[in-house]
């Protein structure tokens, strides 16, 4: 076991000096994460500066700045004129507000005040909807000056001074808005922690079985190369060569998991320290499951390219049926298909210890199954190796 072990070792630290297998082994799994966290990661709340102009000294002005600044997400910049200009003409900025001059005093003679935007082309996607938003704004204080309008109209016989009047409709307006009649909540779906929850398990268990390929092709350019044979010339018996060989792939597909479960722990913070170490237990033995089947393909291939394509083969139809992306309608004859599947087992323990809707207890059943295709998959490949070509040992 000591000599199995040193093989292993050996293994590991050829696999992390080469730069292909390195690549395709740990960098593609988090290349693979970024983009995930990059499109599903981000935060879902609109964010987008507001570039205003103000040439107006007035309060009305200002309460429409301050209104616009008080948008989440939203955040003001004020320019003067020839600074938002010269940023409109190269680009800079795709969109201005301007606030021109007498906007307060037409609105407190009880005339209609305008505000203008100014933008490149069609102001983009951020600025149409960040225009939407400051309409919203400008639409409220419009409504504001109509309830005072008419509070003053229906009030005019009681000789109610015009300050009071506006005291107590920005009051009840202010009131409104804090607690608004019809409030609006969002409920979020598809986001990050949901897809993370999702796929993540998928992209664990697919990049494993992808380096099955790598494993079985490597073993068989070996017994092709005769290197498996001139270790044997050493102390190393066969069966040691064996398992040697074995738990190097266990190492390799552990190497890349831990990996994913790492940034995963750090960056969404979607696992309790024991929800960690209930994955990484399934992990190991998954992984050893691959391993099992990558030893079967290595010792029934003769040349690397009919690994490759017995790897390929077998790799996409467990990612396929295996509940990798999407789940099998129950009942359905896809369900039963991907019973064969052993990504089917190690994705449904994944997601319950990764949405926390069950502990490694629950996920008996699933690691008895991968346990069972190792075991079954070990004897399998290990009565069938052979390290010499079309030799008895």
């Amino acid at each position: 076991m000591k000599r199995a072990l040193i093989i292993t070792l050996n293994e590991v630290k050829l696999y992390l000096q080469d730069k292909g297998d390195l690549a395709f082994g740990l960098l593609l799994p988090i290349l693979t994460f970024a983009l995930m966290f990059g499109a599903f990661g981000g935060d879902t709340l609109f964010t987008a500066d507001a570039t205003i102009v103000n040439e107006d000294t007035g309060v009305y002005s200002q309460q429409l700045i301050q209104q616009i600044d008080d948008v989440d997400g939203v955040t003001v910049k004020l320019l003067s004129a020839e600074e938002a200009d010269a940023k409109l003409d190269r680009s800079d900025i795709l969109l201005a507000l301007y606030i021109s001059s007498d906007f307060s005093d037409t609105l407190m003679a009880g005339e209609p005040a305008q505000l203008t935007f100014k933008q490149r082309g069609n102001g983009g996607t951020g600025g149409q909807i960040l225009a939407s938003i400051i309409r919203g704004v400008a639409e409220q204080i419009n409504q504001q000056f109509q309830v005072y309008n008419g509070v003053k109209v229906a009030v005019a016989d009681y000789n109610i001074p015009d300050g009071t009047i506006q005291v107590v409709v920005l009051s009840v307006v202010e009131g409104e808005q804090q607690q608004p009649t019809v409030g609006v909540t969002e409920e979020i779906t598809g986001g990050s922690s949901e897809f993370i929850n999702q796929y993540l398990p998928g992209i664990i268990t697919m990049y494993v079985l992808f380096s099955l390929s790598l494993s079985a092709m490597t073993i068989v350019e070996e017994r092709k190369r005769g290197t498996l044979e001139r270790l044997l010339t050493t102390r190393l018996s066969v069966g040691e060569l064996f398992f040697g060989k074995f738990i190097s792939i266990i190492a390799r597909g552990f190497i890349q998991t831990l990996i994913l479960l790492l940034l995963s722990y750090a960056v969404f913070q979607m696992f309790t320290p024991l929800s960690f170490l209930a994955c990484l237990v399934v992990s190991i033995v998954f992984t050893a499951a691959a391993a099992a089947i990558g030893m079967i393909i290595a010792s029934i291939s003769r040349t690397e390219s009919a690994a490759n394509w017995i790897a390929i083969v077998v790799t996409m139809f467990m990612v396929m049926v295996g509940n990798t992306f999407f789940q099998s309608a129950p009942g359905s004859a896809m369900e039963t298909i991907s019973k064969f599947s052993i990504n089917t087992y190690a994705n449904e323990a994944y997601t319950a210890l990764i949405t926390q809707s069950g502990s490694l207890g629950d996920t008996w059943f699933q690691l008895v199954i991968l346990m069972g295709v190792a075991v079954v998959g070990l004897i399998i490949s290990r009565l069938i190796f052979r390290a010499v070509p079309g030799g008895n040992k």
